[in-house]
């Protein structure tokens, strides 16, 4: 249930013409009044004999009753008041109860003190009211508005519970703007599947990943074919911007345009600059941008994200906060240069994130720099095949995602943010499906090739794991990914690596609750750590690349397995 308090206004006649005249679209059925202050007021919709002129000036009678100097400016009050979609339809009863707790809730109206102001609600629709008051009370006196918005927040998540409907979680003021009625009947008119404001939002937030500077956002969104207009200061000094799709025009033709603060609570101007600023060790040097290809990038963007993990768990809050918002432009990243099969996932992930990114822990920029260039690494390696080793680091890469997503999980529902969890456990599941779009060939290489190494070898890489991880041992033999986690073990150790202490660093260094194949994560996780070739498709026999020794990454403290 969503009650939004809409603007005030002057006109109460205006407000009753809007509620009970068909709707520009005739989306308005059948307009009725399902409660007010007085169980005799006229209904319009109802009583031929009822003019909107009568309701009106019943609605307004205590305006009128006071002097002209004491009059609110705009004394019209509006709530709005809609269920979900796949809420049942509720009964012109209930509607009316829901209208009364509304009013009370937001001290528009309190039948105990008899002295509330008056307020018609107006049912036009299956899904939702709204609610007209004036904003004078019968003895003369003007309503407490202060935090009416919070007030039928929380009786709407109480309503909720009561009548069995979809409960929403309490928002922090940081969601980006939703569309509005108008936006919505526009892009069902002109057959969008999304309105103006939500393809604009996508298309800046990809304009921004990993992007180190003014000119090459603007040239970013340039590319993607968006009007842009600038605001300077007369100085010169550039202090905003607006961006519009060009086929999205007013009655007049002209171009709709969107301030980036409208779209999201950190695309305006002076946020994006924050990153920024903190976007280069060296503030005096140029960004880095690499020039190999996308398998590189996504390996650097699993180590990132690898590093990432421990920051968001372990990390000061500011510093966690920085590394989700940055885990929202790697998403972005992926989502733009992946391949056919994951990119539908991917990009759902990205939108269901984007919620996840901000809340009002403050993010501490700088702390995400590594998760910020691996995004700009991704953009600017070009798009990525589907096969091969750019498929199997895509895998990889998600692997590692999918766990840093967790961990905002946790730290969101650690810290109360019950939007930003659900939000980020949306995108963690669109992650596992992509991963599993884009794991498949990959994994199935490595377990042929874990099912063509000598018995005496599986033996000993059995032994191995038992040593390593005695308590996941039995779980990880079990599973249909443990072959290619045999190989796996097999090519670290021909790579002059030591299988065991990586075996453990892989397991206990990030939590593996949420796998949903331990082996198949911790095989990843060696490939990226020993720097074996994501893809073996093709190769039969185990690669024995010259012997190197590197240490492990440790980001993290180790737990004791005792």
């Amino acid at each position: 249930m969503i009650p939004r308090i809409q603007r005030r206004g002057k006109r109460t006649i205006g407000l009753l013409y809007y509620l009970y005249e068909p709707g520009r679209y005739e989306t308005h059925v059948d307009p009725h009044l399902v409660a007010s202050w007085d169980n005799n007021a006229p209904d319009p919709g109802r009583d031929p004999d009822a003019t909107l002129k009568q309701l009106q000036r019943l609605l307004d009678q205590p305006v009128e009753n006071i002097d002209k100097a004491e009059r609110p400016v705009k004394h019209v009050w509006h709530l709005s008041v809609r269920n979900a979609a796949e809420d049942r339809t509720l009964t012109d009863d209930e509607w009316g109860d829901i209208a009364r707790r509304m009013v009370a809730a937001a001290g528009i109206d309190d039948p105990e003190q008899e002295a509330g102001c008056r307020w018609a609600a107006v049912r036009h629709a299956d899904d939702h009211i709204h609610i007209v008051a004036t904003l004078v009370r019968e003895d003369g006196y003007k309503p407490d508005l202060h935090h009416d918005a919070a007030r039928v927040q929380t009786q709407a998540r109480l309503l909720e519970t009561e009548l069995g409907l979809r409960r929403l979680n309490k928002g922090d003021g940081t969601a980006a703007k939703r569309p509005t009625s108008a936006e919505r009947h526009k892009a069902k008119r002109q057959g969008r599947v999304r309105t103006a404001r939500e393809e604009l939002r996508e298309t800046v937030r990809r304009a921004v990943a990993g992007a180190q500077s003014e000119a090459e956002f603007f040239d970013r969104l340039d590319a993607a074919g968006l009007l842009i207009r600038k605001r300077a200061a007369p100085s010169g000094d550039l202090l905003g911007y607006t961006v519009a799709l060009p086929d999205d025009r007013n009655t007049d033709g002209e171009p709709v345009f969107y301030p980036g603060a409208r779209l999201a609570p950190d695309l305006s101007l002076p946020r994006i600059r924050e990153r920024w600023s903190a976007g280069q060790p060296d503030q005096g040097s140029p960004p880095r941008t690499v020039t190999d290809g996308p398998s590189a990038a996504r390996r650097r963007t699993a180590s990132a994200a690898w590093t990432a993990i421990v920051v968001v768990g372990q990390g000061e809050d500011g510093a966690a906060a920085a590394a989700i918002a940055a885990a929202g432009e790697v998403l972005d990243a992926l989502a733009t240069t992946s391949a056919d099969h994951t990119r539908r996932e991917l990009r759902d992930a990205a939108t269901a994130f984007e919620r996840a990114s901000r809340s009002r822990v403050r993010a501490e920029r700088g702390h995400d720099r590594a998760l910020r260039q691996a995004a700009r690494d991704l953009i600017h390696s070009g798009p990525a095949l589907g096969q091969g080793e750019d498929g199997a680091t895509t895998a990889m890469a998600i692997d590692m995602l999918f766990f840093l997503i967790t961990a905002a999980v946790h730290w969101h529902a650690k810290h109360h943010h019950a939007q930003q969890a659900t939000a980020a456990r949306q995108s963690a599941e669109h992650l596992r499906a992509a991963y599993q779009n884009a794991a498949a060939q990959p994994l199935a290489a490595l377990h042929q090739r874990g099912r063509r190494l000598s018995r005496p070898l599986r033996q000993r890489q059995s032994a191995l794991l038992r040593e390593a991880l005695p308590e996941l041992a039995d779980r990880i033999l079990a599973e249909h990914g443990w072959y290619a986690l045999a190989a796996t073990l097999a090519d670290t150790e021909a790579a002059g690596h030591n299988p065991a202490t990586l075996l453990a660093d892989a397991a206990e260094s990030r939590e593996l609750d949420t796998a949903h194949s331990v082996s198949e994560t911790l095989a990843w996780r060696l490939r990226r750590a020993a720097g074996l070739p994501a893809d073996i498709s093709g190769d039969q026999t185990t690669t024995r690349p010259a012997p190197r020794k590197v240490s492990p990454e440790r980001p993290g403290p180790r737990r004791s397995r005792g």
